[in-house]
């Protein structure tokens, strides 16, 4: 690769006024050398790096912890170690995948963009299959245009359906509208194209710890339980539930479902289990390409007499009250809320990956609990939810 490398640039050198000088070698162990010589040569720098897990006791983590830098993939070092090799002004432009907007993962990482570089400008690629296609990168990704030690300002937001860019648009868009001020997991929030820009309503401005609930992953992880699992009830077992359990109208057991319908009660067991109530749930795998990202369903108690608690499987988000059940106007107004076109564009703001983690289930704004509870009160009134009843309702009882 290296004679094919050396070759393209000596013909693209017949056209430019370059001077090439090509390091053959590894570019963490080169950039880690300069860093601690405090050496910062580069005014400019543009990447498409490596995407690669980097395991947390090998050769290369230990590098980067020597120079301040702490990540788990090697896309998010090859950034890092570039910012800090810039000259103040220097600038930087890469390729990489939205996956670092969100997520606990990459939190010390868009901690060290923020305190050493300006973001100046983010594209989108409207459909992630088809700008890389060539490469196989199934991965969505963005563009993203960093200024070394420059005061931060308005942020450019470009789109484009593919890399043939001939639907180009940009707009700008306020730093505190894509970084909340406060956040204390400094979620990237990208505008998307088309959307309302009155997205933030003030009627938005709650945590869950501020209305009382909380999220969590459902704790039953069925591989590790196999033992205390059955495919259909039996009289001392409780429901064990999955997203396929909530299709259409809900059914449970499910008779030749794939999965096991049901978890022992016991001993055992008993620290995975929830009492049985109303709860919400959020399925954790969701595509940029589904109609909805969040999807969520209320767990009704009428559904399973006589049983006194229940299993949430581990791909299953669980909104809870100190791992209790919710009182089912709030049940129903926060599963209306989380089905809203609003919910799901804010989602898609800063979640660029397949899945939906409480962390980001947490990150979101609520409504207060009289709201929540006065949208439970319309939904116990429908037949049936009709995505535009749902926003129109939302839009009127957020006013």
């Amino acid at each position: 690769m290296l004679s094919l490398f050396k070759k393209g640039l000596e013909e693209d050198k017949l056209n430019l006024a370059l001077s090439v000088n090509v390091q053959h070698g590894d570019f963490i162990e080169h950039a880690v050398l300069k860093i601690l010589r405090r050496e910062r040569p580069y005014t400019h720098a543009i990447l498409n790096p490596p995407y690669k897990k980097i395991h947390s006791n090998s050769h290369h983590r230990m590098l980067l912890r020597d120079v301040g830098i702490e990540t788990v993939n090697l896309y998010a070092a090859f950034i890092a170690l570039s910012i800090a090799m810039l000259a103040s002004g220097g600038q930087i432009v890469a390729i990489i995948p939205r996956s670092f907007c969100n997520g606990p993962y990459y939190k010390a990482f868009r901690e060290f963009i923020l305190r050493h570089t300006a973001v100046l400008h983010i594209h989108l690629f409207e459909t992630r299959n088809k700008a890389f296609k060539a490469d196989n990168v199934l991965q969505e990704n963005i563009i993203l245009m960093l200024e070394r030690d420059a005061p931060q300002g308005d942020i450019a937001v470009s789109t484009s359906t593919d890399d043939s860019m001939n639907d180009y648009a940009v707009m700008s868009h306020p730093f505190a509208s894509i970084m909340h001020p406060g956040d204390p997991e400094a979620f990237f929030h990208i505008p998307i194209s088309g959307e309302d820009s009155r997205i933030h309503p003030a009627a938005l401005c709650h945590t869950l710890a501020d209305i009382g609930l909380e999220v969590s992953t459902g704790p039953v992880v069925d591989f590790r339980m196999k033992k205390h699992l059955r495919d259909l009830p039996e009289p001392t077992d409780i429901p064990l539930l999955y997203s396929a359990h909530f299709k259409g109208k809900g059914e449970w057991p499910i008779v030749g479902f794939k999965k096991p319908n049901a978890i022992s009660c016991g001993p055992e067991t008993m620290k995975w289990l929830y009492p049985n109530g109303f709860y919400v749930i959020v399925r954790r795998m969701s595509s940029k390409e589904e109609r909805r990202r969040i999807v969520a369903n209320i767990v009704d108690p009428a559904r399973f007499p006589g049983m006194l608690w229940l299993g949430f499987e581990n791909h299953l988000n669980v909104f809870h009250s100190r791992k209790q059940g919710i009182s089912e106007d709030i049940a129903r107004g926060l599963t209306v809320y989380l089905n809203s076109s609003l919910v799901d564009t804010l989602f898609r703001r800063f979640n660029g990956h397949t899945q939906v983690n409480a962390t980001d289930l947490r990150s979101l704004r609520y409504p207060t609990r009289k709201k929540l509870e006065a949208l439970g009160k319309w939904a116990k009134e429908q037949k049936a939810f009709e995505q535009e009843a749902i926003d129109r309702v939302l839009e009127t009882i957020l006013k």
